[in-house]
């Protein structure tokens, strides 16, 4: 075979590993969209209005723990869903576009962002989306911000920005305006000098455990650990795409290496697009 055949072969077959990926991942997505709907048959259509006042509760309970502004949080939720008008917020009650990483036990949802069908988490209830998107900010990146004080709005949205959380410029202007304009600082409390070092400290010490996991914690998978939607040839056989190890199908599929090696007797790590290897004993 010449080479240029052989370079149109490769192309070829990125290709179609590409388009039955994206065949896999939007039969992923309508299976949530059509559990989302059977869960909950009359889903809210919510005015930014209705939204606050959906969601401004569990933002103040989030405030007071660990100190994020309520109003910040409101914004970000109005911001990033669209007033949870968005297929994430709709179909996976995503509200912060939160991704998938190594240790996320849940569903997912594909859709493109930085990526062509990168991973989001599907939460069971929005407010589960708010309890982790505190989760998402304490680590060590973030950790200046919650030195501030909780009702210190304009400092947090600048100091988001400047912490890397979002890539457009006028981030913190995006979320200051929204928050004058519903008057969201009227969700934020001031706290004593007391109960500002009581709440730091607590907030440190949970930062600071989980900075020797961050990178598990925080560093988003191209698809979910727990529910990969790959189509297993008779419920057994994964077929091997452009650019994965067996160390990735491994982790795909919470079996080790050895294992994948000895129940398809191989002699190496050497796998090549287009092989099925068993993956389900």
């Amino acid at each position: 075979m010449s080479k240029n055949r052989q370079l149109f072969f490769l192309a070829f077959l990125m290709v179609f590993a590409s388009a039955c990926k994206t065949r896999q991942y939007s039969k992923n997505n309508k299976q949530i969209e059509k559990n989302a709907k059977k869960d909950n048959p009359t889903p809210i259509s919510y005015t930014t209005l209705s939204y606050i006042d959906a969601f401004k509760g569990i933002a103040i309970e989030e405030m007071n723990k660990f100190g994020i502004p309520a109003s910040i949080t409101l914004a970000q939720g109005i911001l990033e869903s669209g007033s949870g008008s968005s297929d994430l917020a709709k179909y996976a009650n995503n509200h912060f576009g939160i991704k998938c990483t190594s240790d996320w036990k849940g569903k997912a949802y594909y859709k493109d962002d930085d990526n062509r069908d990168d991973c989001f988490r599907v939460y069971k209830d929005p407010r589960e989306s708010y309890k982790d998107h505190s989760e998402f900010l304490k680590r060590k990146r973030y950790a200046a911000l919650f030195e501030l004080d909780k009702n210190d709005y304009r400092n947090w949205a600048i100091g988001l920005k400047n912490a890397g959380y979002a890539t457009n410029p006028r981030y913190p202007e995006l979320l200051i305006n929204i928050i004058d304009k519903y008057k969201l600082y009227q969700y934020d409390q001031s706290e004593s000098e007391r109960e500002k070092l009581a709440r730091e400290d607590k907030v440190f010490k949970e930062i600071n455990a989980n900075i020797p996991n961050e990178k598990k914690l925080y560093t988003p998978v191209s698809v979910a650990p727990k529910d990969p939607p790959a189509s297993l040839e008779n419920g057994k056989f994964h077929t091997v795409s452009q650019g994965e190890t067996l160390y990735r199908i491994s982790q795909l599929y919470k079996i080790s290496v050895d294992e994948l090696k000895a129940i398809n007797q191989l002699p190496d790590n050497n796998i090549k697009i287009g092989q099925k290897l068993q993956v389900v004993k």
